[in-house]
């Protein structure tokens, strides 16, 4: 039987908790320092190095100013070499998609490469050769990496590993994909940033994940894979050029500019955030 003193010093201990923890109002964003006073970041990336990325798409994107990232996978993007140099040229961030593309073996066309049967060893030279066919392919160091199918292991039940450190240890980045939030530029892991679909989306739709990001003062990494206007997996031109034009707009206080632009600014600013 609790005496008196016991109950009053349990209820002390309830009221207390409930005023610590039962109440509290949610924390303000944190101001990040984004340039020129902007409040939001974005990055538009592009996988696989498809077709329609060099003949058309990037033109699109050239005539707004904007820059991008294109992630490749190197024998992809050797079909439309010539087209990949113009990218190239004319200013746009050229990524490493790995060599192969190896995704879980649950999608049929993965079955023969799946990273289900693939060691941390294999995983690493999959992205050490990609980097050095992309350098002899383009001129360029790959210095980012988006994982295939947002996959990011390699094995499977005890014998399960995260290839995440690798990608740490040989990038500036790496960009998931299916997320469903922006990254905070105080905190985000650069290993495992988020990536938010944009293929198949009108600016209406797009737009509230912007503002979302300008409320907390995020950065917004979009992934899309073709560059049309219909089909399968495609980031519509409509979509992006008005998303460019209020990008474009001071009014609106965004910063639109390639995932390594970005990384490195963030890197170079977050301890000013963090202290």
């Amino acid at each position: 039987m609790k005496t008196k003193m016991q109950l009053l010093i349990l209820g002390g201990l309830i009221l207390t908790f409930n005023g610590t923890f039962g109440q509290q109002s949610p924390p303000s964003p944190a101001s990040f320092p984004w340039p020129a006073g902007k409040r939001v970041a974005i990055s538009l990336t592009f996988d696989d190095a498809r077709t329609s990325q060099p003949n058309g798409g990037a033109a699109v994107l050239d005539q707004y100013g904007v820059k991008a990232t294109f992630f490749v996978v190197p024998g992809t993007a050797k079909e439309s070499l010539e087209g990949w140099k113009k990218v190239v040229a004319s200013g746009h961030e050229i990524g490493n998609h790995s060599l192969t593309h190896p995704c879980t073996g649950n999608f049929p066309w993965s079955k023969s490469n799946a990273l289900e049967n693939y060691t941390l060893e294999q995983m690493r030279s999959q992205l050490v050769e990609a980097n050095k066919y992309i350098e002899t392919l383009l001129g360029v160091k790959s210095e980012v990496f988006a994982y295939p199918c947002g996959n990011t292991f390699v094995g499977r039940g005890k014998e399960t590993k995260s290839y995440v450190p690798v990608v740490a240890e040989l990038f500036l980045l790496g960009r998931l994909w299916l997320s469903e939030g922006s990254n905070d530029p105080a905190f985000c892991d650069f290993a495992q940033l988020t990536g938010m679909e944009m293929d198949g989306k009108d600016f209406d739709a797009i737009l509230p994940i912007i503002e979302n990001a300008k409320k907390n003062q995020q950065w917004l990494v979009l992934a899309g894979h073709e560059m049309g206007e219909s089909g399968n997996q495609t980031t519509r031109l409509s979509m992006l050029k008005k998303l460019m034009e209020y990008a474009k707009d001071p009014a609106n206080e965004v910063w639109i500019a390639p995932a390594g632009t970005v990384a490195k600014y963030v890197q170079q600013h977050r301890k000013s955030v963090n202290r």
